[in-house]
């Protein structure tokens, strides 16, 4: 004899007598009473369906932070119920014009076919199926529901909770600074750089500061993907590395720091006439010029790997080895037979950047690394182009 699950919802009438109902389930429960109907074709070749297929690395990152200590999932799965579905008002309870609350009651078997259950998820499958195999007891979500037997309407909800634009990835990175959270690998991956990009972009005394085209600052020259790419090289297998940590906790960002504006001050003073233009009439300050310097940051803190890093005026004695053949603002570069590019033809591909990062590694690697090892300074004791405490007060 089929069960009735009874949970406590509260009704809201919208425009044109749509009605949705809103209410709290536990997570492992869902699978027992709602499907998700997921795209394919039928013998005949048409449409049935609508739901992706689970991307299933996308549920592992969800189940791995739900087995966490304190996860939350605020946002609530969208849940499609045919007429089997009743809700019943609670006539003592206080209401609204538009919201009452009371009981619905959702009829379900523990063994019963997807094709029977009441309920197709419109919203949520990743989430679902994560908390569906995640090695925790419960996990209470938030559900919010329409009835209709009219799977036309599913679907349209489908589209449209699916199609609403996503957030910009610049947003998302210029939002990562200010979480802890276990996220996502991908996005914890650069919450790192992140940090970084917001403090080079903010410090008063940053070679780049307010440079950087973000979220906040769209009127940067510098895109902050470029900046994110030329800091994750380094920090995956250059001199950031040094001073990076298994846990992001521990890296020592201030040596990091110290390092970037000691280069970037070098580069700036080096290549003063192609600094702060914009990418195009600049190649220096394009995403293929950032990138392919950073790799060069990499390779002279190399050569001067018996100390922490190298100081500004080390990095501009070796930067300045490689100014004759490089042509950030006119000119042609001579990569080499049949090779030659106008100035500005270089792009921000990934075969350009390697061609332009190549070539300088070569020039640099043939005119510079033979020659002695400056010893000016300290790293320890020249300024590195910022204050402690104009770094302090950029920090969160």
């Amino acid at each position: 004899m089929p069960k009735e699950l009874k949970l406590p919802a509260i009704e809201v009438k919208q425009s044109r007598g749509r009605t949705l109902y809103t209410f709290a389930v536990d997570g492992k429960l869902v699978p027992q009473f709602a499907t998700i109907s997921r795209v394919r074709r039928k013998e005949d070749g048409a449409l049935s369906g609508y739901q992706r297929p689970e991307v299933l690395s996308h549920i592992d990152e969800i189940r791995s932070y739900l087995e966490s200590d304190s996860p939350m999932v605020p946002n609530a799965l969208v849940v499609a119920f045919d007429s089997r579905v009743k809700f019943h008002p609670d006539s003592k309870a206080v209401t609204s014009e538009y919201s009452r609350s009371g009981v619905l009651t959702i009829p379900f078997e523990p063994e019963m076919e997807d094709d029977r259950k009441p309920g197709f998820i419109v919203d949520g499958q990743q989430r679902l199926a994560a908390i569906r195999d995640a090695n925790i007891e419960r996990f209470p979500v938030c559900m919010t529901a329409f009835i209709t037997d009219d799977v036309g309407q599913q679907t349209e909800q489908f589209i449209l909770v699916n199609s609403t634009k996503p957030l910009p990835k610049g947003l998302i990175y210029e939002l990562l600074p200010g979480t802890s959270a276990r996220l996502p690998s991908l996005l914890g991956k650069r919450r790192l750089p992140a940090q970084l990009l917001e403090r080079m972009n903010l410090e008063e005394g940053s070679p780049l500061h307010k440079m950087i085209q973000t979220a906040t600052n769209p009127g940067g020259l510098v895109k902050d993907n470029s900046i994110l790419r030329m800091l994750e090289n380094s920090l995956n297998d250059g001199v950031l590395y040094r001073f990076n940590a298994a846990e992001e906790a521990n890296a020592d960002t201030e040596q990091m720091i110290n390092v970037i504006y000691a280069y970037w001050t070098a580069v700036k003073e080096v290549f003063k006439a192609a600094w702060g233009l914009p990418p195009k009439k600049s190649r220096l300050m394009h995403g293929a010029g950032i990138i392919s310097m950073g790799l060069i940051m990499d390779a002279i803190s190399d050569r001067y790997r018996d100390r922490p890093y190298p100081t500004a005026a080390q990095f501009a004695t070796d930067l300045m080895g490689l100014k004759e053949f490089c042509r950030w603002t006119a000119g042609f570069w001579d990569f080499g037979p049949g090779l030659q590019r106008k100035w500005n033809e270089v792009q921000n591909t990934s075969k350009d950047i390697e061609v332009l990062t190549n070539y300088l590694m070569i020039q640099y690697k043939s005119k510079v690394w033979s020659a002695p090892v400056a010893a000016i300074g300290s790293p320890k004791k020249e300024a590195s182009g910022a204050s402690k405490s104009s770094r302090a007060a950029a920090k969160r």
